[in-house]
């Protein structure tokens, strides 16, 4: 069972014997609630993993927490968690017996935990099926893997180690090299922050992408080690966006050749999202990194319900061809891709394939990690730093500014400007173009690490 981040943080919230006494309450009292259907079934999911052993708690004060966590994560009752008790005390018994693995982060000698994660860890994966390049007519590129080629996870990238994309009911298709990548991002920074825990100032610099990039930590307060886990998957997840964004406006592993054909492809933000949920579970489990990851990633793939071979993902792929993406056009032109997924701020909702499911098989979405378990936002915590190079156009995106520096706090402007370009640039022959209006984005409020697409 696949959970969100905001749905993890509030099953997490507490410590001891109490850890998922709400479960109880939800499904067992005489509690009001009102819930999305999605939260039933993770609710129902971790309520088949918990044993009863006799405790009493006083039920209306910790309601009380847990709608606070509901209302400091969402800022709103969207994720619609309301309780009215109506016994103040319950006699109830929980201690967790969680199927959730308990892992170690990478044991790295201290020349390799210094050693910042390229920007691309593993190569894959081009969407769409027998695809053409420019220049090499005999090549075609499918990138499908099946869930019996997986292999085991192995940290920062392995040749035995299977890669490809994979289509699940619910997750829609997966990228496995977008979520192991994200996955090692977690673990590295997890340890980086544990390791600088209470300093401030502390700098890493990072390979550069669309210009130098660096990650600014403040932990001069202390951060406990679920917040530093959550904090690092932030951190994981804002430089996979990042990456997105870098490579639309120009980037490249490989001179002259242009990486926009991948930009934003459909499964990429889902893929990060999942990557750094799992890196996250794992960094709990008493397992090896890479074997928690390995079962990590072979539970969550079964309960998405991923499809069983090569030859599924094919045809889930042929279901969306000129419609998602397109064999008229040749590697790497970026018009391979039909459709592009820019929502990817605060949650990432997965593109399930028309007609290929149930209409009671619901998408499972995920939330992107953003505040402590006390409600702090993370971005008190950290700046990704990036002195953009020349490729983007920053005069007109930040018109007022003099130095070309942003932070994961304007990630809302550029990707504003994505939506724009393809709405503009890519349009069909008689549409008319719209004007770039930089007053929409010079006065979105500041987003605190979450971007607001409008």
């Amino acid at each position: 069972m696949a959970i969100t981040t905001l749905e993890r943080s509030i099953l997490s919230g507490c410590t001891g014997w109490f850890n998922f006494l709400f479960l109880l309450l939800l499904l067992k009292s005489n509690a009001s609630i009102i819930f999305l259907p999605t939260f039933r079934s993770h609710l129902n999911y971790y309520i088949s993993n918990i044993q009863i052993i006799p405790v009493m708690y006083q039920v209306r004060e910790f309601c009380q927490f847990i709608t606070n966590i509901v209302t400091i994560h969402s800022g709103s009752t969207q994720f619609g968690l309301l309780c009215r008790i109506s016994r103040p005390v319950l006699l109830i018994s929980v201690a967790l017996v969680s199927s959730t693995l308990n892992a170690r982060p990478p044991d790295l000698s201290p020349t390799d935990q210094d050693k910042v994660p390229p920007r691309i860890i593993r190569t894959c994966c081009s969407f769409g099926s027998k695809l053409s390049m420019i220049g090499l007519p005999m090549v075609k590129v499918t990138q499908i893997i099946s869930t019996d080629e997986l292999g085991e996870h192995v940290y920062l990238g392995d040749r035995d180690e299977g890669n490809g994309i994979i289509y699940t009911d619910r997750g829609g298709f997966i990228d496995m090299g977008h979520l192991r990548d994200q996955a090692d991002w977690t673990a590295y920074l997890f340890l980086q922050i544990i390791e600088m825990n209470g300093q401030e100032n502390v700098v890493i610099e990072m390979k550069k992408e669309g210009g130098a990039k660096n990650l600014y930590l403040d932990l001069s307060k202390g951060i406990s080690v679920t917040d530093a886990r959550i904090l690092a998957g932030a951190i994981a997840y804002d430089i996979s966006v990042w990456h997105e964004i870098a490579t639309w406006f120009g980037a490249s592993s490989v001179p002259m050749i242009p990486e926009r054909y991948s930009s934003f492809s459909i499964e990429d933000a889902y893929s990060n999202v999942l990557g750094i949920t799992l890196g996250m579970e794992a960094l709990q489990s008493d397992l090896p990194f890479d074997q928690a990851m390995t079962n990590l990633i072979t539970r969550t793939l079964k309960d998405l319900g991923a499809v069983q071979s090569t030859e599924d993902t094919y045809n889930a792929m042929e279901a969306v061809k000129d419609v998602w993406w397109t064999r008229g056009r040749k590697l790497p032109t970026r018009k391979v891709l039909l459709q592009r997924d820019i929502q990817v701020y605060p949650q990432v909702t997965p593109w399930l394939v028309p007609g290929w499911q149930s209409e009671e098989i619901t998408p499972v979405p995920l939330q992107i990690p953003a505040y402590t378990m006390n409600g702090i936002n993370l971005s008190e915590f950290y700046r990704f730093s990036i002195e953009v190079n020349l490729k983007f156009p920053f005069r007109k995106m930040f018109p007022g500014r003099e130095e070309r520096v942003i932070t994961q706090l304007d990630f809302d402007v550029l990707l504003q400007r994505v939506e724009w370009e393809l709405a503009n640039k890519d349009r069909t022959k008689g549409e008319l173009k719209t004007m770039y209006n930089t007053s929409s984005t010079e006065d979105l409020p500041k987003t605190t690490g979450i971007a607001v697409m409008k």
